[in-house]
C-alpha cells in the first residue's frame, strides 16, 4: 500500500512540485495539501496520512505549532522544510523538539539543477520516517499553546532537564528487549555518541541527564548540515550541565565538555587528547560519519572508550563500533522502542557488537554511573 502523504505549505509553487516529484514514486501518494498550519492540522486529523511535510513560515499557523498540535491530536510523522541558516537550524530544532521526526533543507535552486538527486532523497525520508515510531508516541509534554520561538533556559541555570516530546516509545508496537544490567564503573577516556535521525531530541535527553562534574570528555557525531551544528552545540549548552560546543581542531578534550562534530566535516581524536576536524572526505555517505570518529578513538585509547550509537537510519558506527570492540572498549546501542529510526542501534545489535542496550531515557542515568 503507497504511503499517505499530506503537504502544508503556504507556496503553492512549492506544494505543486512538491506533489510532482512525489507522484514518481509509485509507492508514495499526495492524498492532500494544506496551505497554511490550522488547515494542516484538520487535514492531518481528516486524512489520517502516514507522512506530513511542513513549512515553517505560513500564516494563521506556523509550522511548530502546527507539529505541536498533530503530535497531541494524532501522532504522525512530520518531515520540516527549512532553510540553511542559523536561524532556520534554530527554528528546525525547535520543530524536532515539539515532535517533528526529520528535516530536508528548503532549496529551489537544488530542484531545479539536481531534481533526480532531490526525488531519491525526499522518497527514501519519506519511505524511512513512514516507518518510524513516532506515529506510537504519546504526546509530547510541551503544551500546543506554547510560543514557537520561547527562548531555552540560560545557560548559567544549566538545569538536568526540559519537557522533551516522546521518544517513541510504543503503543502496541514490538516488546522492548530484556534490559540490559546496570553497567560497572569504569575510568573511561572518552565517551563517543552517534546518532542520526531522531539524534538531536535524543541527544538532549541524554545530556540533560549528565552532572556538571561528569568526569569524563564526551564527543558527538549528528548527521546534520554545517549550518545545523553550531546552532545545536549552542542548544544543547544552554539546555545541559555539562558544557557543550562545536568542536574546532585543535580543541582539547576535558571531563564535562561534550564536543559536537561540525557538519561537513569529518572530527577525529588521538591520544593526546587533541581533536582533528578534516575536510569531509566526498567517498564517505556521511559527514561527519560516526565510523570515522569512532575509528580514531580506538586507535587512540584502546579500551578506555564508552561509545553509545542512537537513533538513526543506516549502519554508520558499526565498523567503527567493530574496531574499538577489537581493543576492548564498550557499546551501547538504544533499544529499538525507544528508537525513531531503529537502523543504527539495530545495526550494532546485529552484529553481537553491543555490550548493553538501554532505553533512552536510561542511557543518560547509566553514562553517570558508569563513568562516576
Amino acid at each position: 500500500m503507497p504511503v499517505k502523504v499530506l503537504v502544508v505549505d503556504d507556496s503553492g509553487f512549492f506544494r505543486r512540485r512538491l506533489k510532482e516529484i512525489l507522484a514518481a514514486d509509485p509507492n508514495i501518494s499526495v492524498v492532500g495539501t494544506a496551505s497554511n498550519g490550522r488547515e494542516g492540522v484538520d487535514q492531518a486529523l481528516a486524512l489520517r496520512p502516514d507522512v506530513i511535510t511542513m513549512d515553517y513560515e505560513m500564516p494563521m499557523m506556523d509550522g511548530i505549532t502546527a507539529v505541536r498540535h498533530i503530535m497531541q491530536k494524532c501522532p504522525t510523522p512530520v518531515l520540516m522544510f527549512s532553510s540553511l541558516t542559523h536561524e532556520g537550524a534554530r527554528v528546525t530544532l525547535d520543530a524536532l523538539d515539539a515532535g517533528a521526526v526529520d528535516y530536508l533543507p528548503k532549496n529551489f535552486e537544488d530542484i531545479s539543477r539536481n531534481p533526480a538527486s532531490v526525488q531519491k532523497l525526499l522518497c527514501e525520508k519519506i519511505h524511512h520516517i513512514a516507518r518510524s515510531n513516532r506515529r506510537f508516541a504519546v504526546a509530547p509534554s510541551v503544551a500546543p499553546a506554547a510560543p514557537a520561538s520561547a527562548s531555552a533556559t540560560p545557560a548559567t541555570a544549566r538545569p538536568a532537564s526540559r519537557p522533551a516530546p516522546s521518544s517513541g516509545a510504543s503503543v502496541g508496537h514490538a516488546p522492548t528487549a530484556p534490559a540490559s544490567p546496570p553497567p560497572k564503573r569504569k575510568h573511561y577516556r572518552l565517551v563517543a555518541i552517534g546518532t542520526s535521525t531522531g539524534g538531536p531530541v535524543a541527544l538532549q535527553r541524554v545530556l540533560t541527564q549528565l552532572p556538571a562534574n561528569f568526569p569524563a570528555p564526551l564527543v558527538l557525531i549528528q548527521h546534520m548540515p554545517a549550518a545545523f551544528t553550531k546552532a545545536f552545540a549552542e542548544r544543547l549548552d544552554k539546555l545541559c550541565r555539562i558544557s557543550v560546543k562545536e568542536a574546532e581542531d585543535g580543541d582539547q578534550l576535558r571531563p564535562g565538555l561534550a564536543l559536537l562534530a561540525p557538519g561537513g566535516k569529518q572530527m577525529m581524536v588521538d591520544g593526546r587528547g587533541t581533536v582533528k576536524i578534516l575536510p569531509g572526505d566526498e567517498r564517505l555517505n556521511y559527514k561527519p560519519c560516526v565510523d570515522v570518529t569512532f575509528g580514531s578513538a580506538a586507535k587512540a585509547y584502546a579500551d578506555k572508550v564508552l561509545a553509545v550509537v542512537l537513533t538513526g537510519m543506516g549502519a554508520d558506527g558499526r565498523e567503527g563500533a567493530r574496531m574499538l570492540k577489537q581493543v576492548g572498549s564498550q557499546v551501547w546501542a538504544q533499544d529499538e522502542a525507544s528508537c525513531v529510526i531503529y537502523g543504527m542501534p539495530m545495526a550494532i545489535a546485529k552484529a553481537n557488537l553491543a555490550d548493553a542496550v538501554y532505553g533512552l531515557d536510561d542511557i543518560g542515568r547509566h553514562l553517570a554511573e558508569a563513568c562516576s
